[in-house]
Parts: structure tokens; C-alpha cells; sequence
């Protein structure tokens, strides 16, 4: 970190929306953090874009203050750590995994917050970007306890602006729709076929399509909050429908 140019932490940076948000924010002049729990993948990226790479578990709280510790300023927060696993309906659904969706999702965003909320606020010109979903706009079959957490950060995002009015400190939450990324595989376990048969038929969203509203959000001036932001594939218009070329199916 060269502290001449305004920081950016970046949660979940190893792949997908968070890595290409490193990318798009260092060629926006942010020095960029990137935090993730798989810190070779995580240095990989790093080095790639000139930023730095620290081991970061988002549900764990010894490492979210270790990893806060090592970061002094902070004028960007980027909160995307997520995921979703599992597509049971809620009388089925495993506990252990709506744990797992509430804590990485809501606890995680919560813990970063906290811990970065005074480093924005000292920074005089800081933001929150909180990365939901679709999935926290409208529920659908299979959604279940993701549904129930992007909701949260949905309430959360809400609750911080309302909190915030008055400091310096925009909050933003960015909420894609279909993005070809690790998500569905790991929502399916590992199973590539169910993930590929996601997106079949659809040109969905890219990570970098994301990062580029993210790096936009971030880089406008100090006066513009954006509350939220949906942002779809051309072929989706809501979370379970969207043209299908292959199959002319929704």
C-alpha cells in the first residue's frame, strides 16, 4: 500500500465478481486489497494487478480482525464474500447449510463493515458497496435460505444508509442477476452438469460486467449515492425467467 491513492478492500477476491473487481478498481488508481480464503489463487490475482493479497475467512472473527489490523485506511469497502449451496425446499432444507448462507452472507458482511466502518468514515470520503442478488428482491422455488440471506443484506444495506445519513459515507448495494461464475457449482456441490444447465440457452452476465458497475459506483463523485442497482443479463427479466435460444423455453 502506497497510501497516495485511496484504498479499496475487496472481500471473496479470489475468483469470479471479486477478483474481477480488484482488476477494475486498480485500473480505476485504487491501491486494492484483496481478502479471500484461498490466499494462493488470491496472491495469483494480486500480483496481477498490483494490489495485496491477505488471508481473510469473512465468518470467522479472529481473522476478519487480523485482516482489518493490517489494513490502517480504507476509503472503498467492497463487501462480495457469498454464495449459495443447495436448491432444497424449505421442508427439506439442511440447517447447517442456511448456517452457512446466513453467515457467510449477512454475519460476514456485517463483521467487515464493523470493522472497516471507522477507517471510512476517518477517510472523509468513504463507501460501502454490498453485493446482493436478484435473489434478494424476490424469492423463487429452490431459493430458499439464500433467498433468506440476500434479503438480509438487503435490510442491512437499508438499515447502514439510514444509520449513515449525515457522515461521510455512501452505501451502495449492487444486485446482479445470472453471472457464469463458480456459484453455481458450488450450489450444486460440485456437480458441473446441473451448473452448466443453469445458464444453457441464456447469455448471462460476466464477473467483469459486475466489476465495471462496481469500479462506475465507486468512481463517481462524492455528492452521488447509488441506494441500489439491478443489473441483468439481456435475456433475464426476473430470477427464474429468462429466454432460452436452445430450448425457446423461460
Amino acid at each position: 500500500m502506497t497510501n497516495q491513492k485511496p484504498v479499496a478492500v475487496v472481500t471473496g477476491a479470489s475468483s469470479g465478481i471479486g477478483a474481477a473487481s480488484a482488476r477494475a478498481l486498480a485500473a480505476a488508481d485504487f491501491d486494492v486489497i484483496l481478502g479471500a480464503r484461498r490466499i494462493e489463487k488470491l496472491q495469483s490475482i494480486a500480483e496481477e494487478c498490483g494490489g495485496t493479497a491477505i488471508a481473510l475467512d469473512v465468518t470467522d472473527d479472529a481473522s476478519v480482525a487480523a485482516f482489518a489490523e493490517q489494513v490502517p485506511n480504507c476509503s472503498l469497502l467492497v463487501n462480495n464474500a457469498g454464495g449459495a449451496v443447495g436448491v432444497e425446499p424449505v421442508a427439506e432444507a439442511s440447517i447447517s447449510d442456511w448456517q452457512w448462507m446466513y453467515d457467510t452472507n449477512v454475519l460476514g458482511t456485517l463483521r467487515l463493515t464493523q470493522a472497516f466502518l471507522p477507517k471510512l468514515i476517518d477517510s472523509g470520503d468513504g463507501q460501502v458497496i454490498n453485493i446482493g442478488s436478484i435473489a434478494g428482491r424476490e424469492a423463487y422455488e429452490g431459493g430458499g435460505g439464500y433467498n433468506v440471506a440476500k434479503f438480509g443484506i438487503t435490510a442491512m444495506t437499508r438499515s447502514l444508509r439510514i444509520e449513515l445519513l449525515g457522515k461521510p459515507v455512501r452505501v451502495c448495494q449492487i444486485d446482479p442477476g445470472m453471472v457464469n461464475t463458480e456459484f453455481s457449482t458450488v450450489r450444486f456441490r460440485g456437480d458441473q452438469d446441473k451448473a452448466d444447465a443453469v445458464y444453457a440457452g441464456v447469455e448471462p452476465l460476466t464477473a467483469e460486467d459486475i466489476a465495471d458497475t462496481i469500479a462506475w459506483v465507486a468512481t463517481r463523485p462524492a455528492r452521488v449515492n447509488f441506494d441500489q442497482i439491478l443489473v441483468l443479463a439481456r435475456d433475464q427479466i426476473s430470477a427464474k425467467v429468462a429466454y432460452r435460444r436452445e430450448t425457446d423455453q423461460g
